[in-house]
């Protein structure tokens, strides 16, 4: 059986109900899922400045954190993040930035992996934040499986480098059956090519 983790930030939920989507996915494709949240790391003065954000941060605190584990045991991995100015976010980034070790045993190494992304604006940093994330694929030895356009409903979602949202200027415009749709692909394909690589 192939394993997926997914391991995501989330400040107002939009990338915590693409995760759940995506683990649902990869449950149904036949995967072993592992779902993981990265720990906040922003000051309890922010959180608390936004709604949304303490919400979100009170409704999920005791979910399962992610750890180093988590990739290692895995086959394959989607990363989640919201956009910072075109970039990953600093919570998961800094996450990442702890897996020094496994990365010099070479246990990141001749996985799978894809990322997803959310904005409040239309080419918010979308593209940007997944190319810069590829970026420390490419320096695991990971092998970066985008969706491209290998299905005809990436013509909905038109990002051919993962999954991405727009929420809106409110922030909270929910997730669409074009989003559903390229989040479900997304996470059948990976596990898909993880098992080939595994058999």
């Amino acid at each position: 059986m192939t394993k997926l983790s997914v391991i995501y930030y989330s400040s107002t939920g939009t990338l915590h109900a693409m995760a759940k989507r995506l683990a649902e996915a990869g449950e149904k494709a036949g995967a072993e899922v592992r779902l993981r949240q990265v720990p906040e790391l922003a000051p309890a003065e922010a959180i608390a400045s936004n709604a949304a954000w303490s919400q979100h941060f009170d409704a999920t605190k005791n979910e399962p954190k992610a750890t180093a584990d988590d990739v290692v045991w895995a086959d394959a991995v989607l990363f989640g993040t919201p956009t910072r100015y075109g970039n990953v976010s600093s919570q998961l980034k800094q996450f990442i930035d702890t897996l020094g070790p496994q990365w010099g045993q070479g246990l990141l190494a001749d996985k799978v992996y894809a990322g997803f992304t959310a904005s409040m604006t239309a080419h918010g940093g979308q593209e940007s934040t997944l190319l810069a994330l590829y970026n420390t694929i490419h320096h695991f030895g990971g092998l970066v499986v985008a969706p491209g356009y290998t299905d005809p409903l990436k013509f909905g979602d038109g990002n051919p480098y993962g999954v991405s949202h727009v929420t809106g200027g409110s922030n909270d415009a929910p997730l669409g059956d074009a989003q559903l749709n390229a989040l479900d692909h997304m996470a059948q394909r990976v596990v898909k090519i993880a098992g080939k690589l595994n058999g």
